[in-house]
């Protein structure tokens, strides 16, 4: 019975480490190859500064870094299409941009994790760096996007 719970914390903190890859290559234009590395060697499940980071599903968080990038215009018209009129995926504040990129991603490409867990997931991430009004954006936008993008 533990097993599964191991799986879903690992995929759980690779969510959340894919988030910070992101974001960290948004503001400082990692090469990805680089950042991956980087998150492998030194990030993923390492202590640093005291703090343990939990053990992360690589494949998973590769996947989500390289399926983001890879397919960003498609991800990004995604959520701009889901985004209330006015607004487009620029105003979003730079790390929520990457919580709903790697959402949005999810929703598309791992038909193999339910759309219920996704919005989920994220939500929870972004309640670890945000109040509730940013937690329940994230939970309509990917609500709405996971209709669309797998009805």
């Amino acid at each position: 019975m533990s097993r599964p719970k191991k799986s879903s914390q690992s995929r759980s903190a690779a969510r959340l480490a894919a988030v910070q890859a992101l974001y960290q290559q948004e503001m400082e234009g990692t090469p990805l190859a680089k950042l991956l590395d980087e998150f492998h060697q030194h990030r993923l499940g390492a202590t640093i500064e005291d703090v343990e980071y939990a053990d992360a599903d690589v494949a998973f968080f590769d996947d989500l870094v390289r399926g983001v990038s890879a397919r960003r215009a498609e991800v990004d018209a995604l959520i701009g299409a889901n985004l209330a009129s006015g607004w487009s995926i620029e105003r979003l504040d730079k790390l929520l941009r990457q919580i709903v990129r790697a959402g949005t991603y999810e929703m598309l490409a791992r038909i193999d994790v339910p759309t219920k867990a996704i919005v989920s997931e994220y939500a929870d991430v972004a309640d670890a760096f945000y109040g509730k009004r940013e937690t329940g954006f994230v939970n309509g936008l990917l609500d709405a996007i996971g209709k669309k993008a797998r009805s």
